[in-house]
């Protein structure tokens, strides 16, 4: 299928252009140079029609302004670092404390800030888009040469690869923040629909929504998504003020299924399948109808669930947690793979 690009706006450092990508089969995504964002992903549904399936904003304004992270792909180190510094090989390093005394999704200028390069490659049914984060910003050592494909290959599948070098030693963990609702966009909470987490332990926050360190069986308590239940269905019992913003420890390694979710009025599923060892599963506590997106649609709380695969929160400064260090002459890749069904 053919790809088109068309203007989606202008920032002092250039044009921004949206690619839409299709596979024939109903499937369609769209993705913008600000931010690596995917700003729309349409899914066919059993009617035969199709929903947009991903919050977002009609206009650039909109992703300017937002604090949500809407579909963006996040970094430097995505998801939070406590007291915004860690140390490496040594050495120590601050960064930008953008919550509070805690550093978030890269900081006050992260990856989702930033105007990548975008390329669509037709033979592949993709785009890539790439990024260079220079030695020093926001307080990371290292330069890094980091890209991000999105592609259709076919079967109502959407692969997401995030790819790095580094020429100094660094950290990493790019994520694709990306909010789900799985009846459109538009349609209220998603607190009724299904969700399963391949994951038999998770990763307890403070009040800041740091990890205390601990790695927690989830069985018994209200963060167990061994088996399909709604999303709502224990939400009372959670803290702190979002509910559920907490990373899942996932099960095995290398390439398998990471979540499950469905709703049970459409029909219209996801399955994930992913690389990394956790998934940030967040179901919108902190939207409170501020933010209006496309269509006009007023995004509420709990309006959209987000699937971050990732490596884990503050990662850099614990050593029992998955490393999350980069080194030259290595290469980091986080893979994902969306599967739709209706």
């Amino acid at each position: 299928m053919p790809i088109t690009a068309r203007s989606f706006g202008e920032l002092q450092t250039g044009p921004v252009a949206a690619f839409l990508i299709e596979d024939g089969e109903g499937l369609a995504a769209e993705v913008i140079e600000y931010g690596a964002t995917l700003t729309r992903l349409v899914v066919p549904d059993r009617k035969g029609g199709g929903a947009d399936i991903v919050l977002g904003f009609d206009r650039l304004e909109g992703y300017l302004s937002t604090r949500t992270y809407f579909g963006a792909t996040a970094g430097r180190y995505a998801n939070r670092i406590a007291d915004a510094r860690f140390s490496l090989d040594g050495a120590s390093y601050q960064l930008g404390r953008n919550e509070g005394r805690n550093h978030l999704h890269g900081g006050f200028a992260g990856f989702d800030k930033m105007l990548w390069k975008g390329e669509a490659d037709a033979a592949r049914n993709s785009v890539r888009l790439l990024h260079r984060s220079p030695d020093g910003h926001e307080g990371y050592p290292g330069t890094v040469e980091a890209a991000v494909e999105y592609r259709l290959p076919g079967r109502g599948r959407l692969t997401i690869e995030m790819t790095a070098i580094t020429d100094r030693p660094t950290v990493l963990n790019m994520v694709n923040h990306s909010y789900f609702n799985l009846a459109g966009h538009a349609s209220g909470d998603v607190l009724r629909q299904l969700a399963m987490l391949d994951a038999d332990h998770y990763t307890p926050v403070d009040r800041e929504l740091i990890p205390t360190g601990e790695i927690a069986p989830v069985a018994g308590t209200p963060f167990d998504f061994t088996s399909a239940k709604a999303i709502g269905r224990d939400l009372g019992a959670v803290e702190p003020r979002s509910g559920y913003d907490h990373n899942w420890v996932l099960r095995g390694s290398g390439m398998r299924l990471c979540a499950r979710a469905a709703d049970p009025l459409s029909g219209l599923g996801l399955e994930l399948w992913t690389t990394e060892p956790g998934v940030q599963f967040y179901i919108g506590g902190q939207l409170d109808g501020s933010e209006v997106g496309k269509g006009g649609t007023a995004y509420g709380r709990h309006a959209g669930f987000t699937l971050e695969t990732q490596k884990f929160p503050d990662a850099p400064n614990r050593p029992n947690f998955p490393s999350s260090v980069l080194r030259p002459g290595e290469s980091y890749r986080h893979l994902m793979e969306f599967r739709f069904t209706a």
